[in-house]
């Protein structure tokens, strides 16, 4: 067989990466959902965006976004934050006022030295697992992720080989068209190798929340073995707070809880804040210098006077929750009229976050085939499987979900469900 050009030049430069480089270079979930979400944005403004993780444009955020603009035009502060580096840890003023912050509101035992700045979550943890985890002077250490399906973007991240393991859920079916994931602590095994479990809570993408049962057993089989356990709080507490109940996991020393500015609207200035015991602060901090040298300034300065004065819990509470649980309500309806009762469906409870999990029971064709149909019709969705990962074993269930995002405007969801209830009527007919 005869390869064409381009793949022979791409393979005979793939040949000469390092090992690292190869695994970090290739074709991956996350690489691919970024490539859609670009490639919508500029190249098919027409296309129904069900697939990615852009929060939506809410009017009172972005008035809010304005004003601190605004702001620090007036008082000149604009300037300074431009214009200068802040150390790699995060800027130590800021630092002081989220640690007060987390006391304050979350009850958090926490100084400036539990807190570290980082360009992204994204960045965070692929510098987190590869801290804990991989090729030790005590042998091969793994990241175990106790809740399978978890974050796209988590997937690649291991610099060795075999450096994740997972664990499948039990599925609770609560009604016709409704089911939850739990964690299954009969097949879940920390063994010596295990470095740190980590969960994402709501987890993306089914916006499950670990019940306070669940998060209390895994916070004490991680102290049982030394270890901490990171939760990923993209979308949880203390902001945007998208929880829809009432539990909400507290910090504790020994564990890594992950907050993140991106889902208050604020993706585009690309930072995190990483909350744990101070040696891994100040390890991510040393890091971070490596790669990154230093944060990005703007995201510090926006929210740190609305630290303060708490405007950032209320608008998760007064505005960004309201109007995600809405939209929740709103996508499951027009999902729920759309597909009817003719095929086999369910969705995971909405517990939290902004995604709708679709499990099409018996689905005649993977998910991944069903998004390249669906993708042809200008509807763009996320397969399940690619947030099935660190599996010895072949498991079909997340080649039968569809991650869908509700955060676009009500009418491109709603066409973009009724479309995709068509197509899965197409294959059932």
């Amino acid at each position: 067989m005869q390869h064409h050009p381009a793949f022979i030049i791409r393979h005979s430069i793939m040949s000469i990466f390092s090992n690292i480089g190869q695994r970090l270079s290739g074709p991956c979930g996350i690489q691919e959902l970024m490539d859609d979400l670009g490639e919508a944005l500029s190249v098919t403004p027409d296309m129904r965006m069900l697939g990615g993780g852009q929060p939506a444009a809410i009017p009172e955020v972005q008035a809010l976004w304005r004003e601190r603009m605004q702001a620090m035009l007036d008082d000149g502060s604009l300037d300074k934050t431009l214009l200068n580096y802040d150390p790699p840890g995060g800027n130590p003023l800021f630092r002081e006022i989220f640690a007060a912050f987390l006391k304050r509101e979350c009850g958090w035992d926490v100084t400036r030295e539990n807190i570290a700045v980082m360009p992204s979550s994204q960045s965070a943890f692929f510098l987190l697992f590869n801290l804990l985890a991989g090729d030790t002077p005590q042998g091969k250490k793994r990241i175990l992720f106790p809740l399978l399906p978890d974050y796209i973007g988590y997937a690649n991240q291991a610099l060795t080989e075999g450096q994740f393991i997972a664990c499948r859920p039990v599925i609770t079916e609560q009604g016709p068209h409704e089911f939850k994931y739990h964690v299954d602590f009969d097949r879940l095994r920390l063994t010596p190798d295990i470095a740190a479990m980590c969960v994402s809570c709501p987890t993306n993408p089914t916006g499950n929340v670990l019940t306070e049962a669940e998060f209390n057993q895994l916070r004490d089989l991680a102290r049982q073995h030394g270890i901490p356990l990171i939760i990923d709080n993209a979308y949880g507490h203390p902001f945007p707070d998208v929880i829809h109940g009432s539990f909400r996991p507290k910090w504790e020393p020994g564990m890594v809880f992950s907050i993140s500015l991106s889902k208050v609207g604020l993706p585009g200035v690309r930072t995190s804040v990483i909350v744990a015991d101070p040696t891994i602060v100040k390890a991510l901090s040393n890091m971070n210098a490596i790669v990154s040298l230093a944060n990005g300034n703007v995201g510090q300065a926006l929210i740190a006077p609305l630290l303060q004065d708490d405007r950032l819990l209320r608008l998760g509470r007064e505005v960004i929750r309201p109007f995600y649980k809405e939209r929740s309500d709103t996508a499951k309806a027009a999902l729920s009229h759309a597909l009817g009762d003719k095929v086999p469906w369910a969705l995971h409870a909405q517990e939290g976050a902004f995604f709708l999990w679709l499990w099409l029971k018996d689905l005649p064709i993977p998910a991944a085939e069903l998004y390249r149909r669906l993708k042809a019709r200008k509807v763009l969705v996320i397969p399940g499987h690619y947030f099935a990962f660190g599996l010895d074993e072949e498991w079909r269930h997340p080649h039968e979900c569809l991650r869908l995002t509700y955060s676009q405007p009500a009418h491109i969801v709603q066409e973009g469900l009724e479309i995709l209830a068509d197509e899965v009527k197409k294959l059932r007919a």
